[in-house]
């Protein structure tokens, strides 16, 4: 959450000539609700039974550059359609992240203690976004068009499996 998927993910398709996507924003267009209106009337579970028919949706569809909910590798279906693709892991450290969500939209799962909350779902996550990420890009300290330079050079240094 708030680690500049969507920012960056944009920048990359401009810099690739590719089309971008956001399984959040797919998500909100099908509903015509937010992401946290979702939550408060649907709840958690819900929303990642959404979350995982719009990952799968557009990776059969989309050919460009695709931003995940930072939920959708809860679903080993999930981490299944994303295992051996190209996939970044945008990391960062607490402080960074505390301080982009206080200045951010709402989000569902933040609602108390933001921090402890933040922390306690990135150590819960982290195994699986590495499990599934052919590269990891720590995001200190860097603008968003840093963070995309370093994304292309490591995906370039990192061949495929089975490459």
């Amino acid at each position: 959450m708030a680690v500049g998927k969507t920012t960056v993910g944009r920048i990359l398709a401009g810099r690739l000539g590719l089309p971008f996507r956001d399984t959040d924003a797919d998500i909100v267009a099908a509903r015509a609700r937010t992401v946290a209106d979702i939550f408060a009337e649907e709840g958690e579970a819900r929303f990642r039974e959404l979350e995982r028919a719009a990952v799968r949706t557009a990776l059969a569809e989309h050919t460009g550059v695709l931003a995940l909910g930072g939920g959708a590798v809860l679903d080993a279906r999930t981490r299944g359609l994303l295992a051996g693709g190209p996939v970044v892991f945008l990391d960062m450290e607490p402080q960074d992240a505390v301080r982009r969500l206080a200045a951010g939209p709402v989000r569902p799962l933040l609602a108390v203690d933001p921090e402890a909350v933040w922390r306690a779902t990135s150590a819960s996550r982290r195994p699986l976004y590495t499990q599934v990420a052919r590269v990891v890009v720590a995001t200190g300290g860097r603008t968003p068009e840093g963070v995309a330079d370093i994304v292309l050079e490591a995906l370039a240094a990192a061949p495929a499996p089975g490459r």
